[in-house]
């Protein structure tokens, strides 16, 4: 197994890591799609919820209108780009894709799925999202999806968003300032 350089860059051999902080992913994710969940829908804090939770909360009454969404996917950008060299380092930049599903459940789902989805196309609503980092690709038809919970159907409708942001990530890539070469002849 290759030894971690001392001083994580370039000059000495072996496995480099960022030198600077990753972007918000897991739960910092999480809390960012659920402001912009909320502030979007108009359903109050509470009746957000993260579709995959360590402990899984009761379910609501069926006559409550709630979502639940989480991050199904993050297709890959096989593009990367290394940019902004310095003395110090590179940056890599990457745009990032995500996939996340939102389901609206209670006896007006469907008004609440309709209602962010129009949401979500306002352009001061898409300014606000790009101040957490992120912008809107786009979103999937409203798909209904009732469910039979404890004896009850639950209305249901599903809905996919994409959304993009742009990761930078900084390397300790030095550049090369001089070397040891000597050139003959003329």
């Amino acid at each position: 197994m290759g030894e971690r350089p001392l001083n994580n860059t370039s000059t000495e051999r072996g496995w480099l890591t960022p030198v600077s902080d990753d972007p918000d992913y897991d739960s910092a994710l999480e809390d960012l799609l659920h402001q912009w969940v909320c502030n979007v829908s108009g359903l109050p804090d509470k009746l957000v919820r993260p579709r995959w939770q360590k402990e899984q909360p009761p379910l609501l009454p069926v006559d409550i209108n709630w979502c639940a969404f989480g991050v199904i996917s993050v297709p890959v950008d096989n593009g990367p780009a290394f940019t902004q060299q310095t003395d110090e380092g590179v940056q890599l930049w990457r745009h990032e894709a995500f996939e996340c599903m939102a389901s609206f459940y209670g006896p007006g789902g469907m008004a609440l799925a309709s209602r962010f989805r129009d949401g979500i196309s306002v352009s001061q609503n898409n300014a606000e999202l790009n101040e957490l980092g992120l912008s809107l690709g786009g979103c999937s038809d409203l798909t209904p999806f009732p469910e039979l919970i404890n004896q009850q159907w639950v209305r249901r409708y599903d809905m996919t968003v994409h959304l993009r942001r742009k990761v930078v990530r900084e390397y300790g890539i030095k550049t090369i300032l001089s070397a040891p070469v000597q050139f003959f002849g003329e």
